[in-house]
Order: structure tokens, then sequence, then C-alpha cells
């Protein structure tokens, strides 16, 4: 019997809006290009675990920010319902208590006003996630993407949708991979042996996505605090980025220095502090926190942030 060719496809997926699309995915660019997600300002091309595979599709931006959608390519139909599932889960819904926030954060009002539409969006390779957090742990982010390419062109596996190339992590290569390998290609040995750890947890079985999905927050931390070098902050962006939980990365320190400039007036403050500044943002937390972070590439202007913080007081 043989076996049905692969039949490349193309669809639409319609979202909810208002969501700025291209706004939104920036942040896979503004540091360069991972190999990843890859991102040109038109077309973001990426890969979706699915059944110990990774499929990739190509997604380019149609519509408009109030009834946004996107133009979707895959090289086999018959993975079209799960792709087009994926995609209406990539950016974090607004909560409804989110008019609410607004009403009484004049920071994360004005913000919303300045960036219409700003919203996290999910990744959801477990293996790719945390090697994305351990290559940016205390060096610029610029220096991570390039590491991380290296890492996927070195150890990844390269796919293809509508010509060009894309690349996914294999848990069993970098888990079979050494320090030495690694450290090649520039990652400190410390770098090279949390890579390698999160590797063998992954391809062993010991951390599934599926089962992190099925657990609450404190448990999925507590999970992912076992792995080496995989800290609390660490943690909370995958409990964001991934699972698509709404909690604030206190720890951080891109979110550490937003939310000190704008609510503290300070250049850094701790980690408790921000918790403490930020815990009335309740379940609009991803949200609202998206919004701070884009001030770090777009600051607010001085005269604007201590008229929103006399308002706020």
């Amino acid at each position: 019997m043989s076996i049905p060719a692969q039949q490349h496809v193309t669809f639409t997926v319609h979202l909810a809006g208002p969501i700025d699309i291209p706004l939104s995915i920036d942040l896979f660019k503004r540091s360069g290009d991972d190999l990843l997600d890859r991102w040109d300002g038109t077309t973001l091309i990426r890969t979706l675990p699915l059944n110990g595979q990774h499929i990739a599709y190509a997604c380019t931006v149609q519509g408009t920010r109030q009834e946004p959608a996107l133009l979707v390519s895959i090289e086999d139909a018959c993975y079209q319902s799960a792709i087009q599932q994926a995609i209406l889960s990539t950016f974090l819904p607004v909560p409804s208590s989110f008019n609410t926030l607004l009403q009484k954060d004049p920071i994360v009002a004005q913000l919303h006003q300045r960036f219409p539409g700003l919203r996290p969006v999910r990744q959801f390779d477990l293996l790719a996630a945390l090697i994305r957090s351990i290559s940016a742990q205390q060096v610029n982010l610029r220096w991570a993407t390039t590491i991380r390419s290296r890492l996927a062109e070195s150890f990844g596996e390269a796919h293809q949708v509508g010509g060009q190339i894309v690349y996914s992590f294999s848990p069993e290569r970098l888990a079979a991979a050494s320090v030495a390998d690694i450290r090649a290609l520039q990652w400190s040995t410390r770098k090279a042996e949390y890579v390698i750890s999160a590797a063998e947890a992954v391809a062993s079985g010991q951390l599934r996505l599926a089962e992190l999905i099925e657990l609450p927050d404190d448990e999925v931390i507590e999970r992912l605090t076992k792995l080496r070098g995989i800290g609390r902050w660490t943690a909370e962006w995958l409990l964001l980025r991934t699972l698509g939980r709404s909690c604030v990365v206190a720890g951080d320190l891109g979110v550490r220095k937003a939310i000190s400039q704008a609510y503290l007036g300070q250049p850094l403050a701790s980690e408790q502090e921000v918790r403490e500044a930020t815990a009335h943002w309740g379940d609009c937390a991803a949200i609202a926190q998206g919004l701070l972070l884009e001030t770090l590439s777009d600051p607010i202007p001085a005269k604007k942030t201590a008229k929103a913080k006399a308002e706020k007081i």
C-alpha cells in the first residue's frame, strides 16, 4: 500500500482582536535571528512540537489590528487542524478584568494607549523555552540569540516551509552532547551543563509538557527548579510563555528595571518590591508586564511617568 504524498496547503486563521501582531512578535527580531522563531517583520516561521516531531509553519500577517488574521503555510495538510489550534492560542487573551485595571492604574492605562493590541506570545516548545531562558542568563539578549542560533545549527533539526529553513531542538541530540561540544559554540561551562540537563529531562520523559499543563503554578515552579540552572524566574517565564499563565517574573532583570522606573522611581528595585508594586495586577499580570517591558525599547517620557505616578497615588 502506497503512502500518500504530502500536500502543501495555505489557509487563513482569523484571530480575536484587537491584536497588534507585528508589535507583539517583534521580540523575535530585536536581538537578531536565533533560527527558531524567525520573524522578518511580515512573516513568522516557527515549529510546533507534535507527537514526537516538530511541524514547521509560516504565518504572514493579514487583516488589521481590530480584525487580525494570519495566512498560514504548512508542507503537510494533515497537520492543519493542530497548527490552527496552536495559532489561535498563540497570543494571550485580555482578561475581562483588564478594563477595571485600566481605571485603577494610570501607568498601565497610558501604556495601553501607546501600545494597543500588544500581547504576550506563547512559545510551545518546552525545551526551546528552557534553552531560551538559560541562554539569556547574565548576558545581553543579542549574545543570547547568537549562541542559541549556533546551538540550533549544531544540534537542532532543520525544517523547510515555503522555501525557508527553520530549526527545532532535538532533545536526544542535545542530551547526548558533551559539555565540550557546547562550549565550542561559546556557551559557558555552566550553561552547557544546564542545557544538557534540560535536554536529558525532556528526552527521558522526566519533564513532560502535558503533565505541567495539569499542575498549579507552585507545583510547576517546584518541578522546574529541580533542574540544574533553572531558578524561579526561569520557571515563571515558562509559566507565562509556554503554559500561558498570568504572572509577574519579578526576578528578571528587565522586568525589575521596567517596573522600578515606572512605579518606584528608582533604577532597580528588589524582587520583593517589584512583587508588591504589581500585586494589584491580578490576572492581568501577563498583559501589564508585557506593556511595561515594551518601555525598555520605547521609554515612557519622564514628565508623563511623573504625572502617572502622582495620579496613582
